[in-house]
């Protein structure tokens, strides 16, 4: 097994390796086969943008420089492509894009609206939680937005400081009625993304900054979907189930080879997505395990890794052979200097590893 395993981390996902990180490939999803391009993350947005425009008149794309672009260039050429009237830049006022895109959902389109950055989105977060949220059930099903899609370049990435690097989704996974997701890479984030755009209800997509460029994948050129709600094991083990989302995932599998190289075996799960999240592929895994640490760049009280904590306790006390462990952010403001000391390095999470094979 550990032999197995520790193929399996040396030799997925070659690009990850230089995140510093150790690679894995995952599952395969449905609509992954067929031919496949070398793409960035970004460049995986951008392909999943036109696919739905292309497939979808209806779709538009708006946000605060994305005409030319947008900040990490995921809308590069979509303008061109598509017109000045479906792909255009909006003020700098985040409650007037959302409410501009609530407004669009509800009467028939598909409005791709991107936060520059997800620490403005708090402008917003009255149109999110008070309006978009809860417009279909408000109106007893006969009106809603569900075909809106929120993106927003989230997490650390290394000179971002206290205003460019939160991950707030633990905010919105306390409200009914969205659905919040969070790809690890290039092909998530285009599977993902699509899905999304595609989903009755209203999504927000969280997407890690910091693997815009770093992260590269051969991706299916063709459209696909990644089912929202489903976690994806990405890497298969015995001892200890170590849960993430986004980059942390990345961490993870650097925490499962360092941990292999002791002989302990871990499971690494990408949640994927946080609401609705896999209950099920989560507990079975701890079932199987008896060990549970959660690790995710966000502070660590109220984090989401605090309701999954609760969770797994509840479902799986009787199989657990030591408490769940979160290895999170700090409860303080993101900070600009010494950002590794804040994040939930692949070190960090091995100790927590070490302590629940010890307990």
């Amino acid at each position: 097994m550990l032999a197995r395993q520790a193929w399996q981390t040396a030799t997925r996902f070659p690009h990850l390796r230089s995140l510093g990180v150790a690679a894995s490939k995952g599952r395969s999803f449905t609509g992954l086969a067929g031919p496949r391009q070398q793409m960035n993350m970004f460049q995986a947005i951008n392909n999943a943008m036109e696919l739905a425009m292309t497939s979808d008149d209806r779709a538009m794309i708006f946000g605060e420089d994305v005409a030319f672009g947008g900040v990490f260039r995921c809308s590069m050429g979509l303008r061109e492509q598509f017109g000045g009237d479906r792909v255009f830049n909006t003020p700098l006022s985040e409650q007037g894009i959302i409410g501009f895109a609530i407004g669009m959902a509800s009467v028939g389109y598909t409005p791709i609206a991107e936060i520059q950055f997800a620490d403005y989105v708090f402008p917003a977060f009255d149109q999110i939680v008070n309006e978009a949220a809860k417009y279909r059930y408000r109106t007893g099903s006969t009106w809603h937005c569900g075909s809106l899609t929120i993106r927003m370049p989230c997490g650390a990435v290394g000179h971002g400081g206290l205003y460019h690097s939160q991950s707030p989704e633990a905010f919105f996974s306390h409200c009914p009625g969205l659905n919040l997701v969070v790809p690890r890479g290039p092909i998530q984030a285009k599977g993902l993304l699509l899905a999304a755009i595609r989903s009755p209800d209203p999504t927000l997509v969280f997407e890690p900054k910091v693997l815009y460029r770093q992260a590269v994948e051969e991706v299916p050129i063709g459209d696909f979907e990644i089912p929202i709600g489903k976690a994806d094991v990405v890497l298969e083990g015995e001892h200890v189930t170590l849960i993430g989302w986004g980059n942390q995932v990345n961490r993870l599998l650097r925490t499962a080879e360092m941990a292999a190289a002791e002989g302990i075996s871990c499971e690494v799960i990408d949640l994927q997505s946080i609401v609705p999240w896999d209950e099920e592929t989560v507990m079975k895994s701890v079932e199987k395990t008896g060990r549970c640490v959660i690790a995710h760049e966000a502070p660590k009280t109220s984090g989401f890794g605090a309701e999954l904590a609760a969770a797994v306790q509840d479902y799986c006390f009787l199989k657990l052979e030591a408490p769940v462990q979160r290895v999170c952010g700090w409860d303080t403001p993101f900070p600009l200097a010494w950002e590794e000391f804040y994040l939930p390095t692949p070190l960090r999470v091995y100790d927590s590893v070490k302590k629940v094979m010890a307990y």
